[in-house]
């Protein structure tokens, strides 16, 4: 089987395996808006909080200029700095306390996902039928809330290193940006500036991608293997080792995939906004957009969760030596041979 086609067998095995336990794909979107909505509690009392540290409305503050904006917030809070170290707490607390929430989820997301994918068999081969998404589905309430407490733990501490990892990159991003704005001088500066930056957004978006494809492999491997976090990181490294090829493709792909969504939500959008010019449709224009954004952050989700399901089962398949890909192709052919002979 050429690389090529393995890749898409994954992907379809994948999204089918994603289809049929459609519930985990509503629990990570609905996990995934509670922490969005956490997030705004913080963001709209620093609005309050700039408001009435600066004197006037949050509405007066936010229409002046940006230079002005930072100016007076910077000179308020020097002058007032428990509140920015109170502020500062709550959103550190907020952050810890949805940062936890989707973590616990991910652990029964997982665990589900990796069980139908030992119930589904060869569903990739097979043609796409009721019966077959019914038998893939493995979504048990109990065996969710059973994945989140068993793997809450493990996952807490693999959060940790991947905000640390964020931080760091995030650090480096702007040592990097900053030293170029002071290196660069002469009369082309802005322009030298403008591409020293934009090089490092490149190298940031590339380096974000491979710390959280190695995240979403460490929480398989934990899963799969029941391992902790140390030692999955050593099965990671000889897993990318001995699949680095198909890995790429299966990355590469993925990324198309998101970019053509991404691409075709932007047009839904921007088609949407034409509507708010219509008198009578107009009206409607709101819960268009609601049921639009519910729709991408579901569709996003569901990628999200193919991708893992597509990287699980690679995992097990090089865990067992490719004991389970040997016996899918004796599936198979018996399974074509028994509709030959049915034919």
């Amino acid at each position: 089987m050429s690389r090529a086609s393995d890749v898409k067998l994954l992907l379809k095995r994948g999204a089918l395996l994603a289809a049929a336990n459609w519930p985990v794909v509503v629990l990570q979107f609905l996990a995934d808006v509670g922490f969005k909505l956490l997030l705004a509690v913080p963001a709209i009392a620093a609005a309050f909080l700039a408001a009435l540290l600066v004197g006037g409305s949050a509405v007066d503050l936010a229409a002046a200029d940006v230079h002005e904006i930072l100016a007076v917030l910077l000179a308020a809070f020097t002058e007032h700095p428990g509140a920015v170290l109170a502020f500062g707490a709550g959103l550190l607390t907020v952050l810890a306390g949805g940062s936890a929430l989707t973590v616990l989820v991910k652990g029964g997301t997982v665990t589900i996902l990796l069980a139908a994918d030992r119930r589904a068999r060869t569903i990739e081969y097979r043609p796409i039928r009721l019966s077959s998404l019914t038998r893939a589905s493995a979504f048990r309430l109990e065996v969710f809330m059973a994945g989140c407490g068993h793997l809450f733990g493990r996952y807490l501490a693999l959060a940790l290193v991947l905000g640390l990892s964020y931080a760091a990159i995030a650090a480096v991003y702007l040592m990097l940006v900053l030293g170029s704005y002071q290196a660069v001088s002469g009369p082309g500066a802005l322009t030298g500036w403008t591409l020293a930056a934009a090089a490092g957004s490149g190298a940031l978006v590339v380096t974000v991608t491979i710390v959280n494809l190695l995240y979403l492999l460490m929480q398989v491997v934990i899963a799969a293997g029941d391992c902790g976090v140390t030692a999955a990181a050593s099965r990671v490294g000889r897993f990318l080792r001995a699949n680095a090829a198909t890995v790429a493709l299966l990355v590469v792909t993925l990324l198309v995939a998101v970019t053509l969504a991404t691409a075709a939500s932007i047009l839904a959008t921007a088609g949407l906004g034409f509507i708010a010019f219509i008198p009578i449709l107009g009206l409607a224009i709101v819960w268009l957009q609601l049921g639009a954004w519910v729709a991408r952050a579901l569709l996003f989700q569901y990628l999200g969760l193919t991708a893992l399901t597509a990287f699980g089962h690679l995992y097990v398949r090089h865990a067992e030596d490719g004991r389970v890909e040997v016996e899918q192709v004796e599936e198979v052919e018996k399974w074509k041979s028994g509709s030959a002979r049915g034919g």
